[in-house]
């Protein structure tokens, strides 16, 4: 039997346009510590939670107010034997209109139980998804991590930062 990766759902109180250019911006609902385009097909982005959590994401599919899917193409973890669990897993985010309302379905491909990071992980997107972007999508505010005061110079170089 193949373990499930991680899912989560909501139902937000707008429609679907309103919702998918949200979830693009994910400097307001994920963390304002990201470098480079997140809207952008092809295009990578570099996120990092002090020297937690670093990886890049290239989003490499859109369905404009459908469907959006990001690839991680690196990623490095403090907290795992494994740094890189989350390579090559994607992040994709699905959505469908209910009447004046829009279900989201958030899947992160490839993110499953047998991971070390995963409890870690589960709670982390539960919240940014059921709570940040939720938020975010309905009253223009979400509950990103903030700016700890730039990026540091070595973390720079090692995760050569992509274009802006």
């Amino acid at each position: 039997m193949t373990s499930k990766s991680y899912t989560s759902t909501i139902l937000v109180d707008k429609p679907a346009h309103v919702a998918f250019n949200a979830i693009q911006n994910f400097r307001g609902w994920w963390s304002q510590e990201i470098e480079g385009s997140t809207d952008k097909p092809g295009k990578t982005f570099f996120y990092h939670y002090k020297d937690v959590h670093l990886c890049k994401i290239k989003l490499t599919e859109v369905q404009t107010n459908k469907k959006l899917v990001y690839l991680v193409t690196d990623n490095e973890f403090n907290f795992t034997k494994d740094k890189t669990e989350w390579i090559n897993t994607k992040l994709i985010f699905e959505l469908q209109p209910e009447d004046s309302k829009t279900k989201i379905v958030f899947t992160h491909e490839g993110l499953v139980p047998e991971y070390e990071c995963y409890a870690v992980c589960n709670d982390a997107w539960t919240s940014y998804i059921q709570g940040s972007l939720k938020d975010f999508i309905e009253t223009g505010t979400g509950k990103p991590n903030g700016k700890e005061g730039g990026l540091n110079a070595e973390l720079v170089e090692k995760w050569g930062l992509p274009d802006k």
